[in-house]
């Protein structure tokens, strides 16, 4: 196993002349810039006292400098703790004073915000959204020194310039902890999962292994998953970094008319996304299309048909950009009729499956080989099973171990005992089968099962997909009180106010949702009422619903 600090330290010296690192219409950096950011950092650390082993907290919205800093940290040998940005401030707090953190890299959407006085153990704070990394709080001398001769420490050390020959990275071992994520707290609060050096080298050689000869140097990437999640860190970021691909970062908030400007001009090679985000771009630019008399008529229409579907598809394609591989979807459930219809018209995109204690990977198909429904089959170096008597047809646990697996969760030995067993099989708290050839299909969260009265098992996402395909049901949660399943639904305003509903018609189209549904699910899943909230529900950042926020809503 290649150390993944050499990987970085070869990249830099391999593409040093080339385009790396993107904030999209602002700057960009080369790789050669990015080496000596990274070498101003490392002047910055080591005179502010950090060892390796150390923590270095970064919390800021995607940018190239959030990404130097995340470099500079493990090629340093300190400890990375990427901070998802849209957490509360008390929660940021909390995150930086367990972890131990020593220095804090944060943006200025977030410092505003924050209260230097709740993170007593930190000995700096820099910003994160200058090129020079401007220092904010200073409480020792070593860190005030550090920044204050930044520029004639870099000089005293580098007086002849500094070239790609100069690097020289920390060499890290496999099973040394390189990343402390903090998980995005779906179903509870947050842990500190323990990622090490292997399972980074191993997911970026996954990436390579299935993605490497399709894209390279003169690729472009667009990051839209936050950084402080292994999903986007991982895919949209660490491999694109290392194999050469030049990865641009928004500085707006992902909206799809924003991304949808983005795609076209910047013509991304790979796509990765959450089912939300696909899921709206085929709700307004493919559903309307298929839906029309005439387009009705085509598909029904053998000599037709195939015209209409490829046509369809590529215009979908050309609304991505026209140039990807493939959309990776993963981090969530995805609706099965969005599915369904990419399915038929043949579009390029797979559905993947992982979780933050994996870094993420666990299983994976490429889009011409990926069954439907699926979330892939286990990814290389990675085991899976399910503990069920019957793995193919009821549902159980899926147990993974394997390379990516995380050390476990930092300072919590009870929650890590109860997540790896003495096999080293990590639990993922998902249920799921697999059928014969390895494909997995998840059923849910064994949090999240329901029991029926007679004692079924009620998986309350499948419930949701076929609820989130009704008209006017934009997001929905279904929840148990006694005996009853209740439909939370929040509706779009303005499709509501589009079709011109009143408050009581859009009730009764619930009721109608509701009665067209339970034709549909066994009995012991139908609904007793829906019930419309007022605000979209409350989500983590990589947009999945904190459910557990609505277990106890008054119906």
């Amino acid at each position: 196993m290649k150390s993944f600090n050499l990987c970085t330290q070869e990249t830099i010296q391999k593409y040093w002349n080339n385009d790396a690192l993107s904030d999209y219409g602002v700057q960009t950096f080369q790789y050669k810039d990015v080496a000596r950011i990274i070498e101003k950092l490392h002047i910055i650390l080591e005179a502010s006292g950090v060892e390796h082993g150390d923590k270095v907290a970064i919390c800021g919205r995607n940018s190239a400098r959030w990404g130097i800093a995340f470099f500079a940290t493990l090629t340093y040998g300190a400890v990375a703790v990427p901070i998802l940005h849209e957490f509360h401030p008390e929660q940021i707090h909390d995150i930086v004073n367990h972890s131990e953190a020593k220095l804090l890299f944060v943006g200025d959407q977030v410092w505003p915000k924050l209260n230097p006085e709740r993170m007593p153990h930190l000995e700096g704070i820099f910003g994160n959204s200058n090129e020079e990394y401007t220092l904010l709080l200073g409480r020792t001398e070593k860190v005030k020194y550090a920044r204050e001769n930044l520029n004639r420490l870099f000089g005293e050390k580098y007086p002849m310039n500094f070239r790609a020959k100069d690097i020289c990275y920390y060499t890290d071992s496999p099973d040394e902890l390189a990343v402390l994520n903090y998980t995005s707290g779906t179903t509870s609060n947050s842990k500190g999962v323990m990622i090490p050096y292997r399972a980074l080298w191993s997911n970026y050689d996954f990436a390579v292994g299935v993605l490497g000869t399709q894209m390279g140097p003169g690729d472009n990437v667009l990051s839209m998953l936050p950084m402080a999640h292994m999903y986007g860190m991982a895919f949209e970021f660490i491999y694109e970094f290392l194999h050469g691909v030049h990865v641009y970062f928004l500085s707006k908030t992902p909206s799809p008319a924003v991304l949808l400007s983005a795609f076209a001009d910047l013509k991304p090679k790979l796509i990765v996304a959450v089912p939300l985000i696909i899921e709206k771009i085929v709700r307004k630019a493919v559903l309307p299309k298929l839906q029309t008399p005439i387009v009705k008529l085509a598909l029904h229409t053998p000599i037709l048909r195939e015209r209409v579907l490829t046509e369809v598809r590529h215009k979908l394609q050309e609304a991505f950009g026209g140039n990807f591989i493939e959309i990776i979807v993963g981090g969530a459930a995805f609706n099965q009729d969005i599915e369904t219809v990419l399915h038929d018209i043949g579009f390029n995109y797979t559905v993947g499956y992982g979780t933050t204690e994996c870094a993420p990977i666990i299983a994976y198909s490429p889009w011409d080989s990926f069954r439907q429904g699926s979330c892939g089959r286990p990814a290389p170096r990675m085991e899976v099973r399910i503990a069920s008597s019957d793995p193919a047809n009821v549902p159980g646990e899926i147990l993974t171990r394997g390379t990516n697996v995380m050390l476990g969760y930092y300072k919590n030995p009870e929650a890590t005992a109860a997540a790896i067993d003495a096999d080293g099989w990590y639990h993922t708290g998902d249920l799921g089968v697999m059928d014969a050839e390895q494909n997995i299909f998840i059923k849910g969260r064994s949090k999240n099962m329901l029991l029926g009265a007679s004692g079924q098992n009620i998986y309350p996402e499948e419930i949701e997909d076929k609820l989130a395909s009704l008209p006017f049901v934009t997001e929905c949660v279904v929840i148990q009180k006694d005996e009853h399943l209740y439909g939370l639904v929040y509706s779009d305003p303005d499709e509501v106010r589009a079709a011109g509903l009143s408050e009581a018609m859009l009730e009764a189209q619930m009721e109608e949702n509701r009665q067209e549904l339970n034709k549909i699910v066994p009995s012991y899943s139908r609904l007793f009422a829906i019930r419309l909230v007022p605000e979209e529900f409350e989500k983590t950042p990589k947009r999945s619903i904190k459910r557990y926020k609505y277990l106890n809503y008054e119906v």
